[in-house]
């Protein structure tokens, strides 16, 4: 579809979505009502708006260029300040809950299935699609289109149905811990312990408090850019060597080479044992969080682009309805199995995030919200995520192929 901005032309994109990034945080520092749905919601939000109203396309190689460079970079970033003594300890706990939320995922694809089978073709193929991506990210999808001989037709409905339904779930994701009804029916210490320190400056958002002005001088923001870019490119060189090395052909070999063989694990392994090993360095470095904060906005501005409504319409209703089930029974398991075991509801939002999202959404939703300690391991258990997805995928497929 013709578009005032067209594909190709990467400065407007650019522009546009470094703007949307910018406007963004100003309103979640200026308004309260913008700090509660957080600048990255509202990144997500304009610009499905403005791909809906057809100012810039929906598929553009400069929105690539954001997920190939722009998120590898803000990871590390992100991390200057993390403690790996801590990791391990506080992984365990969010790991549990995100084995649980897979297995919502599973239940909703089922349940999605035998609701609508006399309703979509060869259901099991679309079945096994999104049970891959709702168990890790988009790259089990593809994996499961491949595996099930997927048409192109499904699959381009499948995605256009998942485009628009991850922008309204992590919408729902970042608002639920601001309701009074779950706050009330579920503990959450990180919000209190954010509210407790946020009651001290009268008259400014929460987000205005936590980003006050800081010294940062031209050789911290010199040091941030070029040691990211270097552990990146490290990182990538590991991960496709590992990735080639490691053999695959049985459950442990392939959990192996999944994990070893991403670059996102190699990059969180490598910046965290820097900054465990060389911690006065890399925690005097001043503006890491805010530059690598920064693009995250860019990135969330990324994943509303391409919901678009009308090929929702046109192409894919039954597999947005199908998909709907299929997440929001990921959603209640998650929130009833956790009451039952007394996971806090931050942990329980991030393990249903990159359970649909994988790592990069729900470290992006993590930083969002002000949960540090949490950025870590949510990375970790998306990555596992990568892995779990196409054993669960493959399982859901061929279980319904049975019916």
């Amino acid at each position: 579809m013709k578009t005032l901005i067209s594909a190709d032309n990467v400065w407007a994109l650019w522009a546009v979505l470094t703007g949307i990034a910018a406007i963004s945080i100003w309103l979640e520092q200026k308004y309260k009502w913008a700090g509660k749905v957080t600048g990255c919601v509202l990144a997500l939000i304009f610009a499905m708006i403005l791909s809906n109203l057809r100012v810039i396309p929906v598929d553009s190689p400069t929105y690539d260029n954001v997920w190939g460079y722009v998120v590898p970079l803000a990871i590390p970033m992100l991390l200057f300040n993390a403690n790996v003594k801590k990791i391990w300890k506080e992984s365990g706990r969010l790991l549990v809950i995100y084995l649980i939320s897979g297995i919502g995922t599973i239940a909703g694809a089922f349940l999605a299935s035998g609701l609508l089978k006399n309703h979509i073709p060869e259901i099991y193929k679309a079945a096994a699609m999104m049970t891959g991506t709702y168990s890790g990210g988009s790259v089990n999808l593809v994996a499961m289109a491949d595996a099930f001989g997927a048409t192109g037709d499904i699959v381009t409905a499948s995605v256009v149905a998942d485009n628009l339904l991850m922008a309204i779930y992590f919408f729902v994701l970042i608002a639920i811990p601001t309701m009074n009804f779950f706050l009330k029916k579920y503990s959450h210490p990180i919000i209190d312990q954010i509210e407790k320190e946020g009651e001290s400056e009268e008259g400014k958002t929460r987000a205005a408090q936590f980003w006050a002005p800081k010294s940062v001088s031209l050789k911290d923001i010199a040091f941030t850019i070029a040691i990211s870019f270097i552990i990146v490119a490290i990182s990538s060189e590991i991960a496709g060597f590992l990735s080639k090395v490691i053999p695959t052909g049985n459950l442990g070999l392939d959990l192996l080479n999944g994990l070893l063989g991403n670059k996102y694990l190699i990059i969180t392994t490598i910046t965290m044992l820097l900054a465990t090993k060389f911690s006065g360095f890399f925690g005097s470095v001043g503006g890491a969080q805010e530059i690598g904060t920064f693009l995250i906005h860019i990135f969330f501005a990324v994943i509303g682009v391409p919901a678009s409504i009308s090929l929702i319409v046109t192409k894919s209703p039954i597999l947005l309805i199908f998909c709907t089930i299929i997440v929001f029974t990921n959603l209640i398991v998650t929130l009833l199995f956790g009451k039952i075991f007394k996971f806090n509801l931050e942990e329980m939002m991030l393990a249903a995030n990159a359970n649909v999202g994988g790592p990069t959404t729900s470290a992006a939703m993590a930083i969002a919200k002000g949960w540090d300690k949490l950025i870590v391991p949510t990375i970790l258990c998306g990555t596992l995520g990568y892995v779990l997805g196409n054993y669960y995928g493959v399982l859901v497929g061929n279980i319904i192929k049975g019916w």
